[in-house]
């Protein structure tokens, strides 16, 4: 099936070839002149997509590919006439040789992007894949195919005819794009997909850009405020019902607050009502699909047939799992090494601080990890000791404005955001010259 595609798909991308640099007249793209453009949709049409896609944008604008580029506070923003694909050259001189320092477009971008946050996936590479200038050849999930679409919509009205195209379909089609004349290959989603494109693009040493989802373990150490990191527990393992790269998978907590944490975790859970994502009185929806829930459902019975315990939830009615609260789960357990995806939170009695480090750490996996205890050094310490690419100490992995988004281990290969995550768009060229 896969030959059907190859040929379509390849016209697709030869359409795309080439960079905005060589867009037709009048094709510069600007952070200001897309901004006011959104503002104009925004206001005349009343379009939503436009009103998220704008909030993004203005929040971020600092930590894009050439920052220096963009002085002004998001509000202002950069000037209509900084020219993205140019940006600012930086110099350096050590008395002998000169030397200039280019990021310039690297061609044409495959983004393939997931399911699980369906607008903010496609952006999160599109607009800098966009802004590097380079076009792009965009292949969302088939899961959620309608709200790429639209976001591709958006996008297609701001730039040139032909810099962003659409590929709709599953795993040939995926397969397709990747062999297809593209210049870089940007993908999240499993593991195991994610090898498959790197092998595939090693044939022509394409870049890649891989984010390839985790099993984010928790540490509660026995200095840890139990009501708070209860309630982090709660939050980063059930929102989105689970289907979040960096939601906590794993809790590793001090022998001496197991009871009091798992009591409160169960209180929390209890909070989390389970309904459609469209009522305001919800905050779990719906799993994707019937695929994704019998895979958490099989996780959790198959660790309850080895001996855990199920204190909270367990239940599912359709595609609407209960937030469940697991304890007794142990290493060799399959909930406890492969990712899950799902609404439970899995956790563990360690004895020492030792112990915590060596389990958490004991896993392919090394997107995001968090530890919640004293603010102190020994807090700071433990997190230090832990293989993962971002670490919250009492809160999230999300860092500040302009850090990057980057795994360790088999949880990715590059990273997005931040300056440097958005210049792996870029193709970096020096040119020297003697002093005189």
């Amino acid at each position: 099936p896969l030959e059907r595609f190859r040929d379509e798909i390849a016209q697709w991308a030869s359409a795309t070839t080439g960079t905005l640099a060589q867009a037709p007249a009048g094709g510069e793209v600007t952070v200001g002149g897309i901004v006011t453009a959104l503002r104009l949709i925004k206001t005349k049409k009343g379009d939503r997509m436009a009103s998220f896609l704008l909030e993004d944008l203005e929040g971020s604008v600092e930590t894009l590919v050439f920052p220096e580029a963009y002085k002004k506070a998001a509000g202002r923003l950069a000037d209509d006439q900084v020219v993205l694909v140019k940006g600012r050259a930086e110099v350096l001189d050590d008395g002998r040789t000169r030397s200039t320092i280019y990021r310039d477009p690297l061609g044409v971008c495959a983004a393939i992007t997931p399911w699980n946050f369906p607008f903010a996936m496609p952006h999160w590479m599109v607009f800098p894949a966009l802004l590097a200038g380079n076009t792009v050849v965009l292949k969302p999930s088939e899961e959620t195919p309608l709200i790429a679409q639209a976001y591709a919509e958006l996008v297609r009205a701001l730039v040139p005819d032909g810099v962003l195209q659409v590929v709709h379909g599953a795993d040939d089609q995926g397969k397709a794009l990747v062999a297809a004349d593209v210049d870089l290959i940007a993908f999240t989603g499993s593991r195991a997909v994610g090898k498959h494109i790197m092998a595939a693009a090693a044939g022509g040493l394409k870049r890649i850009i891989l984010e390839l989802g985790g099993k984010d373990p928790l540490l509660v150490l026995d200095s840890a405020d139990v009501d708070k990191a209860a309630a982090f527990a709660a939050r980063n393992s059930f929102r989105n019902a689970g289907q979040v790269c960096v939601a906590t998978e794993r809790i590793y907590v001090a022998r001496a607050l197991a009871e009091r944490f798992v009591s409160k975790l169960s209180v929390e859970a209890a909070k989390m009502t389970v309904g459609n994502g469209l009522d305001e009185a919800s905050k779990v929806g719906p799993m994707v699909s019937a695929r994704q829930r019998d895979h958490v459902l099989r996780q959790v019975a198959d660790a309850v047939a080895k001996g855990a315990t199920v204190v909270r939830g367990g239940e599912h009615d359709g595609l609407f799992v209960q937030p469940t609260v697991l304890t007794g789960v142990t290493p060799e357990m399959g909930i406890a090494q492969e990712e899950t995806f799902g609404p439970v939170a899995c956790v563990t009695v360690v004895d020492s601080d030792e112990e915590a480090v060596r389990l958490a750490n004991a896993t392919r996996y090394g997107l995001g990890a968090v530890v919640f205890g004293a603010d102190d050094a020994h807090t700071a310490d433990i997190a230090r000791r832990l293989n993962a690419g971002m670490i919250g100490v009492n809160q999230g992995v999300y860092g500040a404005r302009g850090t990057p988004w980057v795994g360790a281990r088999e949880s990715g290969f590059a990273f997005h955001s931040s300056r440097d995550g958005h210049r792996n768009f870029t193709q970096t060229r020096v040119v020297s010259r003697p002093k005189t």
